[in-house]
C-alpha cells in the first residue's frame, strides 16, 4: 500500500539523472517498463509483461529494481488485490551529462541510457511511419519528422534548446490518470540536438 513517502514522490513531476541513479535505468527493460507506465498509467507486472512481450518473472524483478531507486511507487490498483500495482514516480527524466559523462563511474551506465534512449525514438518513429496511412487526412498532416542543419556555437546551442523546451511546456502536460479532452491524443515530442564533434 502507498504511504506518505509514496504520495510525496509521484507530485514530483521530474528526476534527474545522477550518479545515486543512473545504474537504475542502464537496462533496456528498465527504460521500456519505465515508459510504459508513464504512458499508460498504473499496472502489474503481469500486465506489463503481457503489453512488451517479456516474462512476469523479468517485469517483477525490474520493477523491483526501479522502485529501489524511486523511479516507480506502489500504488493502489484495479480490483485484484493479489498483484502489486506499480506507477511512475515521475513522468520526465532529466539527463545530467556533466554529472554523468564526465566521471569514469557513472560513463558506462550513461551512455548505456542514451543508447536505449535512441532505439526507443527510433522504434516510435518507425511505428509512427508504419501507421501514417491509416490515419485520418487530419492526424496524417499534423506530425512532422524534420530536420535541419544549422551552424551554432555552444551558448546558441544551449539557447535553442532552452526556447523549445519553454515553447513545449506551454502546452498541456500528459497525465495518462485524467481523461483528455475530446479529440485528443497521445502526441510524442522527440527532441535531438546533436552537435558534431567537428566544425
Amino acid at each position: 500500500m502507498p504511504d506518505e513517502a509514496d504520495k510525496v514522490a509521484a507530485e514530483k513531476t521530474e528526476v534527474a539523472l545522477g550518479p545515486l541513479n543512473i545504474k537504475g535505468l542502464a537496462h533496456p527493460l528498465r527504460v521500456r517498463l519505465l515508459g510504459a507506465l508513464r504512458l499508460g498509467g498504473p499496472a502489474t507486472a503481469s500486465g506489463l509483461a503481457r503489453l512488451l512481450g517479456e516474462s512476469s518473472g523479468a517485469t517483477s524483478y525490474h520493477l523491483r529494481q526501479l522502485e529501489k531507486f524511486g523511479f516507480v511507487v506502489e500504488t493502489e490498483g484495479g480490483t485484484s488485490q493479489k498483484e502489486r500495482w506499480w506507477r511512475a514516480a515521475h513522468q520526465d527524466t532529466r539527463f545530467d551529462v556533466d554529472s554523468l559523462l564526465g566521471k569514469a563511474e557513472t560513463k558506462a551506465a550513461g551512455l548505456e541510457f542514451l543508447r536505449t534512449i535512441a532505439a526507443a525514438s527510433f522504434k516510435r518513429m518507425s511505428e509512427w511511419i508504419d501507421e501514417l496511412p491509416s490515419l485520418s487526412a487530419e492526424w496524417q498532416g499534423a506530425g512532422t519528422m524534420s530536420d535541419w542543419a544549422l551552424r551554432l556555437d555552444a551558448d546558441e546551442l544551449r539557447s535553442l534548446s532552452a526556447e523549445i523546451e519553454a515553447l513545449i511546456g506551454h502546452y498541456h502536460r500528459f497525465n495518462p490518470e485524467e481523461p483528455g479532452k475530446p479529440g485528443s491524443t497521445i502526441v510524442g515530442v522527440q527532441l535531438q540536438l546533436l552537435p558534431k564533434a567537428t566544425s
